[in-house]
């Protein structure tokens, strides 16, 4: 039996009808991959373990079930994902998100006609809360990404969304590390470490549905050793959101200093100019509250080091989250993609 082409890599914690929801939308031809899942030691693990196991014996996917022994957290888990898979490609998917159907065979032809391509940046669709969909498409086009600091900075927010991430096994084994736990960001760091030595290419295919889960305001980060000292389990509050915008920092101070790279200042002045989701996540809880919010991803932060951060801060405070995101999902559909500034 030969090698499966693309593993599907699933770190699961506590959601096991989502999970099930998950595996029942893969639609692409069985010999091309297999389904890899890490359940992360969550009080849900039993229902978790009968979802994988009753999935696997009645799909024609070859399906692996590991469960860890101790709770690795997200960024351990996803490593532990690429320790376990077996194919050319992994492709990171959270186990709430979705495959958009009929697209998951059409990506996966794209990526055997691009297997010089170590890093593949996906399209993706989201569904709000009143039924619109939002589609995130940050080029025109398919097309190729040249390697550079630049690109990899310009890269960083478009690649933090985990699912549909999709990169080379060999090449995330290469940069593995346990240096960066708790940051909720390894995927990023695996992207940028790939980025900055080979050309990559940008796949206009929307293969995955995020599902936005973060609405619910519960989320399900803090549980392992190296969030605890960060996130506060339970809600999305102020200091789990700034902690998180700094942990983009944490990342590139690591990759400046591995690599001798600029790119603490070329990704605070890129998420800065699309810092709208950081500010939208804590409207909901009031202009006050907003606004103090605000006031710390200015100076913990540094974003207000550019004028799109002052348009999205003000316009949210006088037309609020939901006006804002309709606005926004307009001028996407106007334009066709992610405008680029």
């Amino acid at each position: 039996m030969s090698a499966p082409f693309l593993s599907i890599c699933i770190p699961s914690y506590n959601r096991p009808q989502q999970l099930g929801e998950l595996l029942s939308s893969i639609d692409c031809k069985p010999a091309d991959i297999e389904i890899v899942i890490c359940e992360d030691l969550a009080p849900k693990r039993l229902e978790v373990r009968a979802i994988a196991n009753a999935f696997t014996k009645a799909s024609a996917y070859p399906t692996h079930y590991h469960e860890n022994t101790i709770n690795r957290g997200f960024d351990g888990n996803l490593r532990r994902l690429v320790e376990c898979a077996t194919a050319e490609y992994i492709m990171f998917m959270g186990d709430d998100d979705l495959f958009v159907s009929g697209a998951l065979n059409k990506f996966i032809e794209f990526l055997k006609q691009n297997r010089d391509k170590p890093y593949v940046l996906r399209s993706y669709l989201t569904k709000h809360p009143d039924g619109r969909t939002e589609y995130f498409r940050y080029l025109p086009k398919t097309t190729l990404l040249p390697h550079s600091e630049a690109m990899v900075a310009w890269l960083f927010k478009r690649s933090v969304t985990i699912c549909g991430f999709t990169i080379s096994r060999v090449e995330a084994l290469k940069y593995a590390t346990a240096d960066l736990d708790g940051t909720l960001l390894y995927q990023v760091y695996l992207m940028a470490q790939v980025c900055l030595g080979h050309d990559t290419v940008y796949c206009d295919i929307p293969v995955v549905h995020a599902v936005q889960s973060f609405r619910e305001d519960k989320p399900m980060f803090g549980a392992s050793e190296a969030e605890k000292s960060r996130y506060t389990a339970g809600s999305v509050s102020h200091d789990n959101s700034i902690n998180f915008t700094k942990a983009y920092f944490e990342v590139t101070a690591y990759l400046d200093k591995q690599n001798g790279t600029n790119l603490t200042k070329l990704v605070r002045i890129d998420l800065s100019k699309y810092s709208y989701p950081f500010l939208s996540i804590q409207r909901k809880r009031g202009i006050p509250s907003f606004l103090r919010y605000a006031k710390r991803l200015e100076t913990e932060a540094g974003f207000g080091c550019t004028a799109y951060y002052y348009l999205y801060k003000w316009a949210l405070v006088l037309f609020g989250e939901t006006v804002c995101d309709r606005f926004i999902v307009r001028i996407k559909r106007a334009v066709g993609h992610t405008p680029n500034y």
